[in-house]
């Protein structure tokens, strides 16, 4: 950079960790689900909780070599006109009826492939195929995590409509690091969900019930706070990243009123639950048997073309 002794990386808001919930909050989802599980599946959880933990992040590092990975993660209810949320179909063959395969895949398809998922670690459960249970269990935390974060159900998904590019990685990455010890996870024993593809609109709908005050509180605050109070800088390794200041974020935090802890509460009980759904509609095999079948490391093939990546996933970086 211009022979520049030390490197400087301005992140604008959030884009620290390219990644939906950040990589911080999706490890945290999935290792604290597993202590939802019942008695016969927790010592095969708790064995693996480490692979299940770390590769929490797995389905990100796919959106960067396999183009259809990225629509599995959101869906953006607004471009399907008002209401939307009320008026898609529930199951994807109605859905792919109404509006053409190639539509929901160019604006995401996240509650039917969480769906999706469930059935293959169901099929992984009564084939007593462990690294397929740990690859799906994981996988599975994942899109049910993006599921509940409200910027994943709309196309003003990093705020680049409105003017406040750059809250997505507030939102879902800065606000749960800086605040994450302060929250109370405790969600209770995981429960068997009777419908599953319902399940999982369930969660998109809280989201998007919840996207105007991510967006409007923002904005509010935004306007009490000048620029050089609005951000800060930290030192990360040998960069330097602008972020949101820790007033601003725990303003906004407070005007949040617990929805990011809510969230991600709601995230691990349903991650939770659909474990247990899945083991026991593979006829809750004896875990114990498979307990010592190690894990293999997830085999992702080299981009064969560039993929495109939603603005959020990127920094800017600047010459000093």
């Amino acid at each position: 950079m211009k022979g520049a002794h030390k490197v400087y990386l301005i992140v604008l808001l959030g884009a620290i960790v390219s990644s939906s919930w950040g990589f911080f909050s999706h490890q945290k989802i999935n290792r604290v689900a597993v202590f939802t599980l019942p008695i016969e599946m927790m010592g095969f959880y708790k064995y693996h909780i480490q692979y299940i933990t770390e590769k929490a992040i797995n389905p990100d590092k796919r959106r960067y070599i396999m183009k259809e990975e990225a629509a599995r993660h959101y869906i953006d209810l607004d471009v399907y006109g008002d209401s939307a949320l009320y008026k898609m179909p529930r199951y994807w063959n109605d859905a792919v009826a109404m509006y053409t395969e190639d539509t929901l895949q160019a604006y995401g398809i996240v509650p039917w492939h969480i769906n999706l998922v469930k059935y293959q670690l169901t099929q992984a459960f009564l084939n007593r195929d462990a690294d397929r249970i740990l690859r799906y269990s994981v996988d599975l935390g994942h899109y049910i995590g993006d599921a509940h974060v409200p910027l994943h159900t709309t196309e003003n998904y990093n705020g680049q409509l409105t003017g406040q590019l750059g809250i997505h990685g507030f939102w879902e990455s800065r606000l749960p690091e800086v605040f994450f010890e302060h929250y109370d996870l405790f969600t209770g024993k995981a429960e068997y969900i009777k419908n599953t593809q319902l399940e999982a609109w369930k969660a998109v709908e809280s989201s998007h019930l919840a996207l105007d005050s991510v967006l409007r509180f923002e904005k509010l605050l935004t306007l009490r706070y000048p620029e050089d109070k609005k951000y800060s800088y930290e030192e990360r390794g040998a960069t330097t990243v602008r972020v949101y200041s820790y007033d601003f974020s725990r303003d906004y935090h407070e005007m949040l009123n617990g929805m990011v802890e809510r969230q991600m509460k709601r995230a691990i009980k349903m991650v939770g639950d659909f474990w247990f759904t899945a083991w026991v509609d593979g006829g809750q095999p004896h875990l114990d048997l498979l307990i010592n079948v190690p894990a293999t490391e997830e085999e992702i093939a080299p981009a064969t073309e560039q993929i495109k990546l939603r603005s959020h996933e990127s920094g800017e970086e600047i010459d000093s």
